[in-house]
């Protein structure tokens, strides 16, 4: 750290620079012949301080809670009472230094989200005919082909039009082995192109690109205040009246009032209004570093007691990569032209299902057209106008009320899916697909049973048959296939024990994910981090990241509860010191200051890096 950025550090904490221009001024007066005037000095500097924390303890009153600052101003009036000037100084120095400390402690566990930002692309190289102009990412659309160089970041969500390319995803996922993408692949922003200049076409402009998603989340995760923060309140009144209990003992068995300042003093826990704090920022440091965004700390102190998990079945507990393997026209309608249409239209939807149709249609149709107007229909489908005429693509249900007549269910073997396309109210044909469950599905949910979950439910639109071969391959036993979106939130709803984490893919399965206590998106790509409807988002399409999002958020609220049991442990151990008079009160003001030094750094454990798994 240069001089210059240590000063402008120190500049943010004025308490603490006022407390030490305090002691110097009485020191220096001490030397002097108005030396009488130095405890004055150091007293000014405690009641400054006593004034600023009665205002917070009123505050938090009005907000219908009790926090420890009212204990902090008694034990400052009571040592100034007694003429320990010196011991109300310390506390008050105490106050602004565990203020600074979790300030301090907040901006080295957020440097992990800083680095986001600071990474953030901002221009992005568009090819317009045989010249490459460099622009602000911001004016990047969608269809336009950029180029990006040879270590360069990837600006926008796009498809790759060459051959293959290689990307470090890392600071997307958490994974460091270079990625492997092939041509029409998707590659996300805020990959790192590697050593050879690639083309891709734009399929999100950068508001709703990958990584400027990650860094809105990860900005909304870093402002919030979990449930366990609050506990740590809760502790405040029952603590207080404790310490002013024992302090009263301490003054009635020695006679002396001294010693009820002395108890009061070592009895200031700031501990329980900085390490719960300073613990959550840190668990959700690590946890964003490896890929698992969580948007709201009350979302991880929900998943640390989550005792339900349901599961959507396309796209979580399968590969979430399903190829189109059949395309069935119907009536006049031609197989080329039933799925060029469909690809269009489906170009509006993030859907695993969509995202296969457009893909198949890649060879033939080298260049889709954007659909004139496009509206996803979470659950059901997809309705567009695409070139002149008015496409509808989804499940049979939906298609069928396009139709206006019942659709009779395709023929198909158990495992696949089938999405059906009508083209200006009249059945055009349905897509067949298959989906392979993804091979660790049966371990994350055993792993799951592993951490005590007492209930894993699978919920999935499709029919019972394919649902029942899906749930078996993956151990669940709880089976709801044929769910509407409504069907899924009835049962979320209705779910026990509780709370329960619903486990999606962030964008049809929005409904359900806002229902459930804690809604868990899967998957990298730009619209499911963009969710809304989710609480925590995994960015690797990996499902042991579930796994690694409960065992993070239950280590890392048990340090942060850790963390206030040390505080308050350790000041009871001095205040049992103290009311037996071996603790003077500038010596127990300063003990009390090395117990906010061990608060913190236990709290700063929920940073390090644990197993994976």
């Amino acid at each position: 750290m240069t001089l210059r950025r240590a000063w402008r550090t120190l500049l943010r904490y004025p308490f603490v620079i006022a407390a030490v221009g305090a002691a110097l001024v009485a020191f220096g007066l001490s030397l002097t012949p108005a030396a009488a005037v130095s405890p004055w000095v150091a007293a000014a500097y405690a009641i400054v301080m006593a004034v600023r924390s009665s205002w917070a303890a009123v505050r938090k009153i009005a907000r219908g809670s009790f926090g420890v600052d009212g204990l902090a101003v008694m034990a400052i009036v009571a040592a100034l009472l007694v003429g320990e000037t010196w011991a109300a100084f310390v506390v008050g120095f105490m106050l602004a230094t565990g203020e600074a400390l979790e300030d301090y402690a907040a901006h080295r566990a957020r440097s992990e989200l800083r680095a986001l930002r600071e990474r953030e692309p901002t221009t992005a190289h568009r090819i317009d005919g045989g010249s490459t102009l460099t622009l602000p990412v911001d004016e990047i659309r969608i269809g336009d082909t950029v180029l990006v160089r040879s270590g360069e970041i990837v600006p926008v969500d796009g498809m790759l039009l060459d051959e293959r390319g290689s990307f470090d995803e890392s600071s997307l996922t958490g994974e460091s082995l270079p990625v492997e993408r092939h041509r029409t692949e998707e590659v996300a922003s805020g990959a790192v192109n590697g050593a050879q200049p690639v083309r891709l076409r734009v399929l999100r402009a950068a508001a709703a690109s990958q990584y400027q998603q990650i860094v809105a989340l990860v900005e909304e995760a870093s402002r919030s205040r979990a449930p366990t923060v609050r506990l740590a309140d809760r502790f405040a009144l029952p603590f207080t009246a404790v310490a002013i209990g024992i302090a009263a003992v301490g003054w009635w068995v020695s006679g002396d009032p001294v010693r009820f300042a002395e108890v009061l003093v070592v009895a200031t826990p700031c501990p329980l209004i900085i390490a719960a704090p300073v613990a959550f920022i840190a668990g959700i440091s690590r946890m964003a570093k490896e890929g698992l965004i969580v948007k709201s700390s009350t979302a991880l102190e929900s998943l640390q007691r989550a005792r339900t998990f349901a599961f959507d079945k396309t796209g979580t507990l399968t590969g979430g990569r399903p190829e189109l393997r059949e395309v069935r026209p119907r009536g006049s309608f031609t197989r080329g032209e039933v799925l060029r249409r469909a690809a269009i239209a489906e170009q509006a939807s993030p859907h695993v299902l969509a995202r296969a149709v457009a893909h198949a249609a890649l060879p033939e149709n080298p260049r889709l057209p954007q659909p004139d107007r496009a509206v996803e229909h979470p659950g059901d489908g997809v309705e567009a106008d695409a070139e002149g005429c008015h496409v509808v693509v989804g499940g049979r249900s939906f298609v069928a009320r396009a139709v206006q007549s019942p659709i009779a269910s395709e023929l198909r073997e158990v495992g696949e899916s089938v999405a059906y396309v009508a083209i200006d109210g009249e059945l055009a044909g349905a897509l067949v697909f298959r989906d392979e469950v993804r091979p660790n599905a049966r371990a994350v949910v055993e792993g799951l049973r592993e951490r005590g979950i007492a209930s894993v439910i699978m919920l999935t639109g499709d029919d019972a048959e394919t649902a029942a071969r899906i749930a078996e391959t993956v151990a669940i036993t709880d089976v709801r296939a044929r769910c509407t979106p409504q069907d899924k939130v009835a049962a979320i709803t209705a779910a026990e024990p509780r709370p329960v984490a619903m486990v999606g893919d962030g964008v049809n399965d929005a409904p359900v994910l806002v229902a459930a206590d804690v809604g868990i998106a899967m998957g990298a790509g730009g619209a499911t981090a963009a969710a809304d409807s989710a609480d925590i988002v995994l960015l690797a399409d990996d499902l042991n990241g579930v796994l690694r999002a409960v065992t993070t958020a239950r280590r890392t609220v048990s340090i942060a509860l850790q963390a206030i049991g040390i505080g308050i442990g350790l000041s009871l151990i001095l205040m049992v010191l103290a009311v037996t008079g071996f603790v003077p009160a500038l010596l127990g003001a300063w003990l009390q200051e090395a117990v906010d030094v061990i608060s913190i750094l236990w709290a700063l454990r929920a940073a390090a890096r644990r197993d994976r798994r």
